[in-house]
């Protein structure tokens, strides 16, 4: 639920919890030869359309600052392309302003702004889901942000809200002690991580008298001895209108807006903490251990992670690290990709700049290749880095990353939650909301020599932390089936059903005016070789958003050859006919436009994006790599050593673990289902299995592609007559009969366990529904309800938020053409596995039993609905529901008719839907994690 905003490869990155995630950058040896140093007129051209066209249309035009006299700062955007709107309030506070003992309390605190107001006593994630609002919340190292995006008449409603809990949060003794068990349980689960352990070590060594330094969700340690005082404190200290930054962007008229906003935050008082706010930073000063730190801990990978100090985010050398990164990491042109992954010596390369209030950093995290040696990967790290300082780069590369850079900018700022972010971001690090629009102006003048001279400053070999993570060796061990009797261990008895008449009690008034939605559907066309095109032109932003479906999923897969379906679409991107890998790779860098492909159970997913003059060259590329891929040898067997070693990690995660023995719980042997790869089937995959497995399910009539964005539509239409009309057919499509799957007759408990893991994974199901099934709609009411949504749903309220049990708990039918499955997910501590899972059985028993009430059908039913509208506003999740829709072979007015099919929903469908679908007492439940799971009892 809560945790670090999401990352970003541009400047000013707001790291998700998952700090372990960070980039990392490969170098190569070749000299930069002056003949490339000329950009032809094309790439000029581009260059000149992306600054003219697009900066002043996405970023920061229209965009109103206002003051109010107690300090609030109020950032508004207006963007009437959909009826929805995004409120935010960001905080000038995160872990930059803790100290050793008091590490994590900044996310503590947001936790606890959940918890409810002397006004609101009630959990406002519950309110927030009345709303239908996609909220949430995240810390930080400059702030702490908490969002939401709703239909534009929930505005009021939202802001409402926000002023509350910024005044009146509650921050009581028994609602601490809960949050801190599921922030404890948060922590457990990063500490999962070896990247993260990673990370932590290495930060620590590299600002160790700077609360950047410290990890951004706290340590365990610290948070057991968190008080209610020292809580309220820093509530007091930091959360009020003079620290605070309003950003609201989407459609609505601003001085309607800006009176409203006035009304409902301008009477709370000025902070009275100022003097104070400043606290725990410490001193800037970096340490640079002359040998790396070495963890020797359970694990699956090697790693190699090094950390160059930076300069702060107004510093002016920020632009040129940002296109050196660009260079170095991005994509498989890059010189450290080629010299690190090309070459066989990691499997995995990632790297971001960091560029924070008071300080920044370049992080590379390099995932080494099998039997590889982290100082051999050092060495060639550091030879590569040394041999750009000494050689240089050329204009080309300059320039395709710097067109990479800009590219990532607006293709990440189309829906109106990233604007906002982008905006919260930029005035609470730098205190300017136009920062991103100076920076893209430097960006561009961004010559090779600057690059040089940043890495002669910056990226020296003295400066920087270097930190190992050289694994033990460790082995799963499963613990088998439990008898029934365990069930009899937990004397849990569940509280009562949320009260949906409370949430409505504390709800903000809403206006009642319903919006006339224009209901545009997409252009539906069929070539004559069966492939299916929806477009739906949006002309809101200068770009294309891509998705496709090809039936080529894993459920083809052959028995003994498992993974060849993802080997297959991985590959496609290696070479064709007529160019190779890193011809393609370039082509699509030097416009910043992405081509991915992702297997999953029944097909092949295309992701894509560009800017929308870049959409001919991405429809050539696509259609090109599934009509001609050659799969070389050579990329093959480095693509096999790379799967392997990412294989291999999978199985140290307990979440990968508990989902593969879930599912193989629940469908039998030869069911297309059960089969997951495995290094000897890996290693069993020929490159004929591959060009035959493509020849065989690559087809166009088993494909679908859609797209939403700037386009005309005739123009569309013909270049994909011209890419794809001759791509042929023969023969019938492969199709598939999935075998009927029974229904557990009794609760099967698997526990495999995975030694020096800190946290719980829980999956618990069966099998479920299919996407015709005539309880489909009514079904997706019910799981609303049962789980949702982890605060507001009923598992939320008693084994998150009530007990403290998880730090997140899911439920979901994930139903597609063939009958799917009916999953809960849970995270715990160790030592709450079990009492949580009994706590999730008795509540499904109680829904099975006793049904729902109408009030929460009515509640549920508009939240759904106003999450499916919202969702809309989002060009990606629209072009993947538009895709869908017909995949499944449903109308294509189905995309505007969903939200009436979910009205029409019945109490008694509903209640009919828990009887029939909810099995309590029938159910796998699967738990991986630490070792002292096996002695206890899960169910």
């Amino acid at each position: 639920m809560y945790g670090f905003s999401r990352f970003y490869k541009y400047p000013l990155p707001l790291l998700f919890l998952s700090l372990w995630l960070v980039a990392v950058f490969l170098l190569s040896n070749k000299p930069a030869h002056s003949q490339h140093a000329a950009i032809s007129n094309k790439e000029k051209y581009q260059s000149t359309l992306l600054a003219k066209r697009i900066m002043p249309s996405t970023l920061t035009q229209n965009v109103r600052k206002t003051v109010l006299e107690n300090g609030l700062t109020v950032l508004t955007k207006e963007v009437h392309t959909a009826p929805v709107v995004t409120v935010q309030v960001w905080y000038k506070v995160g872990s930059r302003n803790e100290e050793p003992g008091v590490n994590g309390i900044a996310h503590q605190l947001e936790h606890m702004m959940f918890k409810g107001t002397l006004n609101r006593p009630i959990q406002f994630g519950r309110l927030f889901s009345a709303l239908g609002s996609d909220s949430n919340a995240f810390t930080s190292y400059d702030q702490t942000a908490y969002y939401g995006t709703v239909e534009r008449n929930k505005l009021k409603a939202l802001l409402v809200l926000e002023a509350d809990r910024m005044q009146n949060s509650q921050i009581e003794p028994e609602q601490l002690a809960s949050e801190k068990r599921v922030v404890i349980s948060e922590l457990q689960g990063y500490e999962n991580s070896p990247e993260y352990r990673l990370n932590r070590a290495v930060m620590q060594a590299v600002f160790p008298n700077h609360a950047y330094g410290l990890p951004v969700g706290g340590t365990k340690a610290d948070v057991e001895k968190f008080e209610v005082e020292q809580v309220q404190k820093y509530y007091r200290n930091f959360y009020s209108p003079d620290n605070a930054v309003l950003v609201i962007v989407g459609d609505f008229q601003t001085a309607n807006t800006l009176e409203i906003v006035k009304e409902v935050f301008g009477k709370l008082p000025r902070g009275q903490g100022a003097g104070s706010r400043e606290q725990g930073a410490g001193v800037i000063s970096s340490s640079s251990p002359s040998s790396p730190i070495v963890l020797r801990e359970p694990g699956a990978g090697r790693l190699l992670q090094a950390v160059y100090p930076l300069p702060d985010a107004n510093q002016p050398d920020v632009p040129a690290l940002d296109v050196m990164d660009y260079i170095l990491t991005e994509g498989r042109n890059s010189r450290l990709y080629q010299a690190l992954v090309e070459s066989g010596l990691a499997s995995e390369l990632t790297a971001s700049v960091t560029s924070l209030r008071e300080s920044g950093w370049y992080e590379v995290l390099v995932t080494a290749g099998s039997k590889q040696d982290l100082k051999k990967i050092d060495s060639v790290l550091s030879s590569a880095i040394a041999n750009v300082a000494e050689k240089g780069v050329t204009s080309e590369e300059v320039e395709r990353a710097k067109t990479q850079l800009t590219a990532d900018v607006i293709l990440s700022n189309r829906d109106i939650t990233s604007q906002a972010m982008r905006l919260g971001t930029d005035e609470t690090t730098v205190g300017d909301y136009r920062y991103t629009d100076r920076y893209l102006a430097a960006v561009r003048l961004v010559k090779p020599t600057d690059i040089v001279a940043v890495i002669n400053k910056y990226l020296t070999k003295g400066a920087r932390t270097v930190g190992f993570f050289e694994p033990t060796q460790k082995q799963i061990t499963g613990v088998g089936e439990k008898p029934d009797s365990a069930q009899t261990t937990e004397n849990f008895s569940p509280g009562a059903p949320v009260l949906t008449s409370e949430v409505m009690k504390y709800l903000p008034p809403v206006d009642l005016a319903t919006d006339t939605i224009v209901q545009i559907l997409p252009q539906e066309y069929k070539l004559t070789n069966g492939l299916r095109l929806l477009l739906l032109p949006d002309h809101s932003t200068p770009t294309v958003t891509l998705s496709g479906h090809i039936q080529a999923g894993t459920e083809f897969d052959p028995d003994h050859k498992a993974g060849l379906a993802a080997f297959v679409a991985d590959s496609l991107l290696n070479g064709t006919n007529s160019k190779d890998g890193l011809t393609i790779a370039k082509a699509l860098a030097e416009r910043g436009a992405s081509l991915d492909f992702q297997t999953y159970r029944e097909g092949v997913h295309i992701e894509g994006d560009s800017l929308a003059l870049d959409l001919p060259i991405l429809l050539e590329i696509l259609a090109d790599v599934v009509k001609n891929s050659s799969f070389p040898i050579k990329e093959l067997e480095l693509h096999r050593q790379q799967i392997l070693t990412d294989l291999q990690q999978e199985l140290d995660e307990p979440s990968e673990v508990a989902r593969r023995i879930f599912v193989q719980s629940i469908y039998p042997k030869k069911h297309p289902l059960h089969t997951f790869p495995t290094e000897e089937s890996l290693q069993l995959i020929q490159r004929q299995d591959v060009i035959d497995f493509k020849a065989k399910h690559y087809r166009p009539d088993t494909t679908v592609l859609a797209l939403v964005g700037d386009f005309d539509l005739d123009i569309v239409r013909s270049l994909i007559q011209n890419e794809f009309g001759n791509w042929e057919v023969s023969g019938q499509a492969p199709k598939l009969k999935y075998p009927t799957v029974l229904m557990p007759q009794k609760i099967v408990s698997v526990n495999p366990v995975l030694p020096g893991k800190a946290q719980a994974v829980t999956y618990m199901g069966y099998t479920g529904i299919n996407r015709y099934d005539f309880r489909f709609h009514a079904a997706l009411v019910l799981n609303q309800i049962l789980g949702g949504d982890t605060l507001s749903s009923r598992l939320g309220a008693e084994v998150r938020d009530r007990q403290g049990l998880s730090y997140g708990i899911y439920s979901s039918f994930q139903a597609g053409k063939n009958a799917g499955t009916f999953l809960i997910e849970m995270q715990t501590s160790p030592e709450d596995s079990s009492k949580a899972i009994a706590s999730t059985r008795q509540i499904l028993q109680q829904i099975h039993q006793q049904g729902v009430t109408a009030l929460e059908v009515e509640t549920a039913k508009r939240t759904l609905m106003s999450n499916y509208n919202v969702s809309l506003a989002n060009p990606e999740e629209l072009t993947d529901r538009i895709l869908m829709n017909e995949v499944y072979g449903l109308d294509k007015k189905e995309l505007h008719s969903f939200t009436d099919k979910i009205q029409k929903v019945t109490l008694t469908q509903v209640n009919q839907a828990a009887r029939e679908l909810l099995h309590p007492d029938k159910i796998v439940v699967v738990t991986a994690g630490p070792s002292v799971l096996a002695e206890k009892s899960i169910c």
